[in-house]
């Protein structure tokens, strides 16, 4: 079986944090021009592609700018910046818990995204770490919920990020997170919820099924007040998207704050940080997969529904 070439090495370099887009031209079509393919990838009006062509912004394995008029090359690598959307500065610190020449660990604020995606590129914790540490080779072991504070780990050397990537892969790490939602004396709790979930493309919120369960949580109630709401520990067993949400809405308990459990609600305004989702990643535990260290990371945040509920219901 003949063996797919390996990337070469980005010409570009990072802008604001954020990597170059990387293009492979794929084999088979009928495109006459290189042209004539991105057009059609990019979903993008003639035009835009036109000008990207013309200002020499999109380049080969080289660095040179490449023609429009490029004929169409199956395999070959183009290179070129997205214009970045225009984005909200999201006005909370990124705390950096730990920082060796393996791994950086950090505890990530609500409304923080992880990675870019989407509308969410240089206001990332990737980008942000990227230009605020200086390490432009960062990368993410594993992502957390853009609405979700916590711990995310990032690896240092590229080499070494599939083995890490591998720990979240296999169910090697210990993850415990925090959340708070209304107080149900008439909920048993602990109890381990068992159920099959599945997120639909397009769809923003993750449903349960009838069918063999892929999703388990642990849900244990930690402590509650008298006239409000509870504070929950929660131990995933499984990774499926909003697995966390998910269960406690289905316990009659949804999380504080969280916009599409038990219903979707219409979307913020962009730059409306208040009532933030009340939901915490706050225990990260593994084995280091290079150094062999026995890691434990616990986030220093706290809860602000639990803090202080009256500020957070009344959006302060």
């Amino acid at each position: 079986m003949r063996r797919r070439r390996p990337a070469p090495p980005p010409p570009l370099p990072q802008r604001d944090g954020v990597d170059p887009v990387r293009v492979r031209l794929p084999a088979g079509g009928s495109w006459a021009t290189v042209r004539d393919h991105l057009v059609q990838r990019l979903s993008a009006k003639p035009g835009v592609v036109d000008g990207m062509f013309a200002a020499g912004l999109i380049v080969g394995a080289d660095g040179r700018a490449v023609p429009a008029d490029t004929p169409y090359e199956p395999g070959l690598f183009l290179w070129f910046h997205r214009e970045l959307p225009a984005e909200v500065p999201v006005p909370f610190p990124l705390e950096v818990v730990h920082r060796d020449e393996h791994i950086v660990v950090v505890d990530k604020p609500h409304f923080l995204a992880t990675t870019p995606r989407g509308s969410h590129v240089a206001q990332t914790a990737l980008a942000r770490l990227r230009r605020e540490l200086g390490i432009p080779e960062l990368g993410a072991a594993h992502r957390l919920d853009r609405l979700t504070a916590g711990l995310v780990l990032f690896t240092v050397r590229p080499g070494e990020r599939g083995a890490y990537q591998t720990l979240f892969r296999d169910r090697r790490v210990h993850k415990e997170y925090e959340a708070v939602a209304p107080y149900d004396p008439g909920l048993d709790l602990p109890r381990t919820v068992r159920s099959r979930i599945v997120k639909e493309r397009g769809e923003l919120a993750a449903r349960e099924v009838e069918g063999e369960p892929n999703a388990l949580t642990l849900v244990e109630l930690t402590e509650h007040r008298a006239d409000g709401p509870g504070r929950y520990r929660l131990v995933p067993g499984t990774g499926q998207t909003h697995q966390l949400r998910v269960h406690m809405s289905a316990l009659g308990v949804p999380i504080l704050g969280d916009p599409l459990y038990p219903e979707v609600t219409a979307p913020v305004p962009a730059g409306d940080f208040r009532r933030p989702l009340q939901l915490l990643a706050r225990v990260l535990e593994f084995t280091d997969p290079v150094t062999g260290v026995e890691h434990r990371f616990t986030s220093r945040r706290e809860l602000a529904a639990w803090s202080s509920y009256e500020e957070w219901a009344a959006g302060q």
